[in-house]
């Protein structure tokens, strides 16, 4: 009894080790998922904003790239670092587990080795029979011959059990010499990740060290865009409120409100487009986010920082855009010494797609999710292609990068 106590003790133990290596593994497998959206992406970054070396690009919007590139980076050194960590901890769970086999084995075949001999001294038929003969009464004689079915059933579960214990070390130590190979190939990785990010930093700072030399020049560069944003921020809340108005007078509501009042229809679509966040298509074909949404420290003078409301979408030259659901085209927007923008209601939400070279649209235009509206504006002196891109929820602006889709 003891030794079979000890056999379920250790199948218990290898259940438990089982358990731990499963989430572990689970862990390394989202890591890995990371590491390969991060990887794309830095692919992506590559072949958008840096594949062209012809291409002449103002200094700033030099900056702005290689800044974005050094985040990605960055990000790219933590998560394989976490993976790394993370292999060192599956890797000594598994040699502690090797260990605890191997002695688990040994004792399983010692105690198979005691009970071989103990079943080869008395397994003779004849034994066998003078066992039960010497039974006082009938039920000693049904117990006896209970035992030793019993007892020849338990060498053939020990026998297994060896089997199973053998199978189970020789799967770890592949698992291990695996996890010993994908930690080395991590560790390499990682080391040119890390040379790669030394020299964009440099790269960066010899930039910065130009900005410097005339601070004033960039200054007035950066004031100007904050004006032009500010102008189009003024065009867009107009539009949203003049949106809002005629779909409540439309809807007979008098009393003025910042609320679309909706149709059973516009109700349905605005449930369809919020049951979609983090799965809406992108407004582009190919693309990168370069600006965020929301308070951002200028990479010229730290002391300021600036409140977007628009997400930057690098993508390629000529590029079509395309409406991200089905919806109403609310209104063209023709801005003062800025490019066009595009707004397409969903409901009461809103998409709004800015800088635009060439529309494809007029206001009232039913659009489908995927149609192209317009092409993306191209800026020679900056060399860049950049799509703005928001979204709202009746007047409130709200961050478009959590509606979209993982890239």
């Amino acid at each position: 009894m003891m030794v079979k106590r000890q056999v379920v003790l250790f199948f218990l133990v290898a259940l438990m080790s089982t358990f731990t290596l499963f989430a572990q593994s689970k862990k390394q497998k989202a890591l890995e998922a990371k590491r390969q959206q991060v990887l794309k992406e830095m692919k992506q970054i590559n072949a958008l904003l840096f594949s062209n070396k012809k291409e002449e690009k103002s200094t700033l919007t030099l900056i702005e790239d290689l800044n974005y590139k050094v985040n990605v980076r960055q990000n790219l050194i933590r998560i394989t670092n976490e993976q790394a960590n993370l292999l060192t901890r599956e890797i000594n769970t598994n040699q502690n587990e090797i260990s605890s086999l191997r002695t688990q084995l040994q004792e399983l075949k010692d105690d198979y080795a005691a009970m071989v001999v103990k079943s080869y001294k008395s397994k003779s038929e004849q034994s066998k029979i003078m066992f039960l003969l010497s039974s006082n009464d009938f039920k000693q004689a049904y117990k006896r011959l209970q035992y030793i079915r019993q007892y020849t059933d338990y060498q053939k579960e020990q026998g297994e059990a060896i089997k199973t214990k053998t199978k189970e070390l020789q799967e770890l130590n592949k698992a291990l010499s695996k996890q010993k190979a994908d930690k080395q190939k991590l560790i390499e990785e990682n080391r040119r990740a890390k040379r790669e990010l030394e020299k964009e930093l440099k790269d960066r700072e010899v930039l910065m060290a130009s900005i410097r030399t005339n601070m004033s020049k960039y200054a007035t560069q950066i004031k100007k865009k904050k004006q032009e944003a500010d102008r189009l921020d003024r065009e867009i809340d107009r539009l949203i409120a003049e949106a809002i108005a005629a779909s409540n007078k439309e809807a007979g509501k008098k009393s003025s409100t910042n609320k679309f009042v909706l149709t059973p229809e516009a109700k349905k679509l605005a449930s369809n487009f919020e049951s979609n966040k983090g799965k809406l298509g992108w407004p582009v074909s190919r693309g990168v986010i370069k600006g965020k949404f929301g308070r951002q420290r200028s990479l010229t003078d730290n002391s300021v920082t600036q409140n977007y409301k628009s997400i930057y979408i690098a993508t390629d030259t000529n590029a079509e855009v395309k409406s991200v659901f089905n919806g109403e085209v609310s209104g063209v927007l023709i801005v003062k010494n800025g490019n066009p923008a595009v707004m397409i209601r969903h409901g009461n939400y809103l998409s709004v797609y800015m800088n635009l070279a060439s529309i494809y649209v007029k206001k009232g235009d039913r659009i489908t999710t995927g149609q192209a509206i317009g092409k993306v504006f191209t800026n020679k002196i900056k060399g860049e292609t950049l799509l703005g891109f928001r979204i709202y929820k009746n007047d409130q602006v709200i961050n478009p990068e959590t509606w979209l889709a993982k890239y």
